[in-house]
Order: C-alpha cells, then structure tokens, then sequence
C-alpha cells in the first residue's frame, strides 16, 4: 500500500472518528430510542395513522408568486449550461427567461426579493381546514421548509421566515390550530436537507451575454444565511457532506419538533445525514412517548409518524413521490403526490377528483396513505376548479368512506384486465405534470379492503354486465361463503352467486352516480 493510500485512510478514519464524536454530543431528547438501526426498528406504526389513510398536504410558500411552478428559486439562477456531449451551451431555463422579463438580472433581484412579495393575504386557515375535512382528510401537512430555506414557522434560529417576512405570520402554527380545531391530526415536512446543495446555482453567472461574469445574487455574504455556502465542486449529492450543515440541520429541525410537537414530520428525501438523521428520529420518538407518561395527556399514546423516501424496515413510514407500491407492503407506507404542480402554476391541468379517489382506492388497498398536495395560489385560497375536484372527492367519500377509514389489506390488493396477472409499478420520479401519473382502469379492474367480518370491493370503473369476482371463488385459498352483498350508496337489493370460481354479483339495476363503485360482502 502506497503513501498516499495510507494517508487517505487515516484521513477517512479520523473523519469518521470526527463526525461519531459530533453525533454523539447532539441533544437528544431520553429514551429507549437510540440513533440505531436496530433501536428504530422497535418503533410501533400508531393506529391513528393507519386507520387515517388519506391525508392534505399544502406545498405552499414563496415559490409560489411567480406562478411558474415547482423549483423557482433554483431554476430562476439557470441561464445556461455546457452540454459536453454535443459541446454546446444550453438554452436558459424557461425561469431564468420569466425572471429576467418580470423582476430583472438575478444578479439584482434574486429569490431573496422574491420573497417579500408573498403576502398570502387572502389565506384563512379555519376555512380551509373545515373544506378539507369535509373532502375527507384524516390528517393535514403544512410545509415548513422547502429547498428554498425560508421557514414557514416562527424560528429563533434562522431570520428568513414567516414571521419576519412575507405574511409576516406564523404559517406552521395557524395550520396547526386550525387542524385541531377540526380533530385533524397534524405534520409538517421538510426539505432542508436538501437545501445546501440545491442552492448552487445562486452562487454563479451568465456565461454569455452582456452579463456574462456578474456573479449571482447568492454570493453576496449579505444573504448566505439564506443561499448557504457555494457547495465544494465535488459535493454533488441530493445532501451536502458538509458537517457543518448536518448539525446546523439538525438543530432547526429539532426546533421545528419541539416548537410545535407535530403528529407526522416528512423528509424530502432518504434519511438525511446517517447518524444525525437516525439521532433526530430517536428524539422524535423519545418526546413522545415521554410525553404520553405526562397524566394531564390521553391515555392511549398519541403515537408519531416519521416519513421519507427510503425503505424502512420498521423504522418509520417509506414514501413514494408520485409513485405506489406494487403490491401489498408488510409496513404501512405513504404516497405524497399533488393534484397538478407541486406549486401553483397558472394554466396547469390538473388530476380530476374520480382520479383521486382512484389512486387512494389503489392506494390504501396495498396498505398505504394518500398525501395529496391541494395547489394554492400565491394569495393563499384555491381556484375553481380545484374546489371542483375537491367537492367531487367529498361527494364520493360521504358515501363510500367506511370501506377506506379503519380498514387494512385483504388477501390480495386486486385483481382485473389491467393487471393481466402481473402486480403493476406505478410510475416514480419528479413527474412535474401529475396527469402523467395517472392509472388507466378498465372495467373488471377490482381493489380490496378489509375491515372486520366485511370485505370492501371496488369497481374502479363502473360494470359494463355483472362483476365477477375470481378471488372470492370457492376454491380460491381462504376462501369463505358470502353471506350478504350490499352496494354502498344504494337500497336495492343485490343478487349474486358464488360458485368454485367466482362469486358473480349481478349489474345492479340502479347505481350510484359514481365512476368507482364500492360493495361490501360479508362472511
């Protein structure tokens, strides 16, 4: 082994002894949870949450006033870049070319001025959270940091939030009484993490043009505190390896905890930092069950959900951006996805609500949650034909909703033309147009809940001639005799037969004016 071979291994060696030390000196709240795999992996999924499955999500800041969509104040920074492989420069971000046209160079109007703008002045918590209950949410997410770095809550340790700025209001905290003036448990997510890195393109210049060189309003030792440091070059990761910004992201993180003790966090991304991310999980658990001791709080555990992207082995809730399981999962998990983009994005299309209501059947029938992002404008209410797709899912669940709340998978998720004997993928990935997302049904396609001695079944299309059900066949493996058939929503009477093969309900003559309709069979 050659010189330089030993002493980068001593220097690895001498890091990781660096960066255990400083894992091992953060605050972390008591408690049999320790920042190991093998401790997290004693978490217990709460009820709450598993019986809540559908929850609203509001992706919503300052990022919005442009009304251009997702990522603005990254992509504003964008005005060109080399593209090796056919040794050209590429055209500006479509961003970068509205922000120059609308708000001038980002060299003298940066994101920093963006902000200012967001007034939300016709936002009303109250109302909102009453429509969202009504639409069926079980739980609501508030934002309280995008990649953008400006918090949504009343910090102490960073200047760029809410209350100093903008709406000069404490986002997170209104949300949050809001929500439990309507009996909604309440999260929040964060995508800090990501956030150090994401920021590199503040930190540069036009390449050409008459601005070519002029650096970026990023680099301006005024606002670092907002646009962070320009990453090293090789830092290139979805998270920095800067330790610096592990413990300062794990201190505003803890403050976001402990401030406002939410029922869910979220992570925009697998679990941040290793150690440091593990350490914040376990604090997060260990408050909990502490505070579920205190005898001036209910009896039973109010129980925590943590959530990011990466496989969770029972160590808190996966999730899948604009994505799904493919099949049933051993471990409740959870779909954040939006109606249209992630922020508001005028003329965008969106999902419709029978499309919802699709995907959360799809959903909740593999043992997972629906998080679904309802697009506001800049002002804070929501256009008319989001509260049209809104009423449309409201209608279905006043109906339908015993067969989603409460209830786990059956033996199977589904079955039908669409599956064609195959467990299907769900697409995966930053889709920024969520119609894309969308799965097509056919008639005969059939999800499956369970709740009790009933067995929930849903035609995602409405029946063209009866519904045939093979996996309530006779000689299917568990099979049981069916008792009673009803069709949620109606009082006809429903003949049906169950032979070896199949159980076969008759096209009921009359039929809620519903695209999914949902029968209850009992044993």
């Amino acid at each position: 082994m050659n010189t330089i071979k030993i002493i980068a291994i001593a220097c690895l060696t001498m890091f990781s002894l660096q960066a255990s030390a400083r894992t091992d000196s953060l605050p972390m709240h008591p408690g049999k949870f320790k920042p190991t795999d093998e401790s997290l992996k004693t978490y217990k999924y709460p009820d709450w949450f598993r019986d809540a499955k559908f929850g609203i999500w509001s992706h919503w800041g300052p990022q919005a006033v442009p009304r251009q969509g997702d990522w603005y104040a990254r992509c504003m920074y964008e005005h060109d870049s080399y593209d090796c492989e056919k040794e050209q420069y590429k055209k500006a971000h479509p961003y970068y070319t509205y922000h120059l046209k609308h708000y001038g160079h980002p060299s003298e109007f940066g994101f920093k001025d963006i902000i200012p703008l967001w007034k939300a002045e016709r936002w009303n918590p109250d109302e909102l959270m009453k429509l969202f209950r009504r639409v069926g949410a079980r739980y609501f997410v508030s934002m309280a940091t995008h990649h953008d770095n400006f918090f949504l809550w009343n910090s102490k340790l960073h200047r760029w939030n809410s209350v100093n700025m903008g709406p000069k209001k404490d986002v997170v905290g209104l949300w949050q009484a809001a929500a439990k003036r309507e009996g909604l448990r309440f999260g929040v997510s964060e995508h800090l993490g990501a956030s150090y890195n994401w920021y590199r393109t503040a930190h540069q210049s036009d390449r050409l043009g008459e601005k070519a060189g002029v650096a970026y309003d990023g680099t301006n030792p005024e606002y670092r505190d907002l646009y962070h440091d320009a990453p090293a070059p090789d830092d290139l990761g979805w998270y920095t390896r800067n330790p610096k910004y592990h413990r300062q992201w794990y201190d505003r993180i803890l403050e976001l905890i402990d401030d406002y003790r939410p029922d869910l966090l979220y992570t925009d991304g697998g679990l941040p930092f290793d150690n440091v991310g593990r350490s914040m999980i376990a604090h997060y658990y260990n408050r909990d069950a502490d505070e579920t001791k205190n005898p001036k709080n209910p009896k039973e555990p109010k129980g925590v959900v943590y959530t990011c992207k990466q496989s969770s082995e029972g160590r808190w809730v996966q999730d899948y951006e604009r994505g799904s399981a493919d099949g049933i999962r051993k471990y409740p998990w959870q779909t954040d996805t939006s109606i249209g983009d992630w922020y508001y994005r005028t003329g965008q299309k969106y999902m419709s609500g029978e499309e919802v209501v699709q995907m959360l059947i799809d959903i909740v029938s593999k043992n997972g949650n629906l998080l679904l992002n309802v697009v506001q404008t800049p002002e804070g209410d929501l256009e008319p034909d989001v509260l049209d797709i809104l009423e449309r899912i409201a209608a279905w669940i006043a109906v339908n909703g015993e067969a989603i709340y409460g209830t786990r998978p059956w033996k199977t998720f589904g079955e039908g033309p669409s599956l064609d004997g195959k467990e299907e993928k769900a697409p995966f990935g930053h889709i920024a147009n969520a119609v894309k997302d969308v799965r097509k049904y056919r008639p005969g396609d059939l999800r499956f809940t369970a709740k009790g001695k009933t067995v929930y079944v849903f035609c995602m299309e409405r029946p063209e001639g009866d519904i045939r059900i093979k996996s309530m066949g006779l000689k299917t493996e568990g099979a049981k005799k069916v008792s009673s058939v009803k069709l949620l929503g109606s009082s006809e009477k429903i003949e049906w037969t169950q032979s070896a093969d199949e159980l076969t309900i008759r096209k009921p003559a009359n039929m809620p004016n519903f695209t999914t309709l949902v029968f209850g069979i009992k044993n």
